[in-house]
């Protein structure tokens, strides 16, 4: 069962949590940097959680991580991870604070040589999902083969986040031309 569909089962409140991610953000591109860099934080973080635990920890991300800001986090201290393992707005994985700052280091390398982040998928594309898992554990820490995929999937890089009979599948189609490249 397509997460299109399972959305129609849940509760009320589930629903609503579930559906404003599926019908507004998930598998439309994103074309600013903090905002890339911030799905891949939240797709990070999801592994071994359900999605849902990290749909309601959005916000708590958004603050802790300085709305972010890809230069803001490359430049964290020791300190500021300190302050994020003590955060319990966010998960205080130690691995997964340590993958999101050194990945906004590497980013703010990418955005130097490619001109940003989104410069950077659009020279890769397109792969296969095995190419772009190969790249990705060569590039980012953290990055397995389902954190990948679901990065991007829910930005438009890889087919998947939506089934062809759902009604926003279409929506996607007309804002992104990347899923017609898709290997």
């Amino acid at each position: 069962m397509s997460y299109c569909s399972v959305i129609e089962y849940m509760s009320e409140d589930k629903k609503a949590l579930h559906k404003a991610y599926h019908d507004k953000l998930y598998g439309f591109p994103i074309h600013d940097d903090n905002e890339l860099f911030g799905r891949l934080i939240l797709e990070i973080n999801q592994a071994g959680l359900s999605w849902e635990t990290i749909l309601k920890k959005e916000t708590g991300f958004r603050e802790a991580y300085d709305n972010f800001n890809i230069e803001k986090v490359a430049s964290y201290t020791a300190e500021d991870r300190e302050r994020l393992l003590a955060d319990v707005g966010i998960i205080r994985n130690r691995l997964k604070i340590n993958a999101a700052i050194e990945n906004a280091k590497t980013i703010v390398g990418i955005q130097k040589e490619y001109g940003s982040f989104e410069k950077w998928l659009e020279h890769q594309h397109p792969r296969s999902k095995e190419e772009w898992v190969k790249l990705f554990k060569k590039t980012f820490k953290f990055t397995g083969g389902e954190i990948v995929n679901e990065f991007l999937m829910s930005i438009g890089f890889l087919q998947g986040a939506h089934s062809a009979d759902c009604k926003i599948y279409k929506d996607i189609l007309k804002t992104n031309p990347m899923w017609l490249k898709t290997k």
